[in-house]
């Protein structure tokens, strides 16, 4: 909720803050996968895409992710994403068409960069200790799916795992360091 309502002190700020809130909105998306989205991928109010990580490995049997457009998605879709809405458009302007792989890589980097400079100013503005990475996002929005009571299935789906085990191996990381955070408390 501190992130979520804290007004910025500058327009990058504005613009890295709405993107990491734009992966935790979208099932904890990899900052990877949002430079990839495309306007095809927006399929009425969801948006449907592979995980750049799994598209080798589950060629096969592609299980596709799928994010209900919330009013949030739309509304940073709406102040950041290209104008030009074309389906083979990619929404936001962290890759344009012609770049090589190698060019793609160092504009990802960059856009991860980018977003996780500004929330480190953000997270000492908001007096946050914890450091708030585009991981972090993607963590928060499972364990707050955890908290909430939703399956692990359910998690697994919608973080894109191929594996059970790798969603539990990731949820596991992050009860330990709950505990750790409580255990602390107790002598607080």
């Amino acid at each position: 909720a501190l992130i979520y309502y804290h007004k910025p002190l500058c327009i990058d700020e504005q613009k890295a803050k709405d993107y990491w809130l734009f992966c935790y909105l979208a099932n904890g998306i990899n900052p990877k996968d949002v430079a990839y989205l495309k306007f095809k991928n927006i399929e009425g109010e969801y948006l449907v895409f592979e995980r750049a990580k799994t598209e080798n490995t589950t060629r096969n049997d592609p299980k596709p992710v799928t994010v209900f457009l919330t009013e949030d998605i739309l509304g940073i879709i709406d102040r950041w994403g290209n104008k030009n809405r074309k389906p083979g458009n990619y929404i936001f302007p962290v890759l344009e068409e012609g770049l090589t792989l190698l060019e793609q890589h160092f504009a990802v980097r960059a856009f991860v960069k980018f977003i996780n400079d500004r929330m480190a100013r953000i997270r000492v503005q908001l007096g946050i200790e914890k450091k708030l990475t585009t991981i972090v996002s993607r963590h928060s929005f499972s364990t707050q799916l955890k908290r909430s009571g939703a399956s692990t299935e359910y998690i697994q789906e919608a973080l894109g795992h191929a594996d059970k085990k790798t969603t539990e191996n990731y949820l596991d990381s992050f009860e330990k360091e709950v505990k750790r955070e409580f255990a602390a408390k107790l002598t607080a």
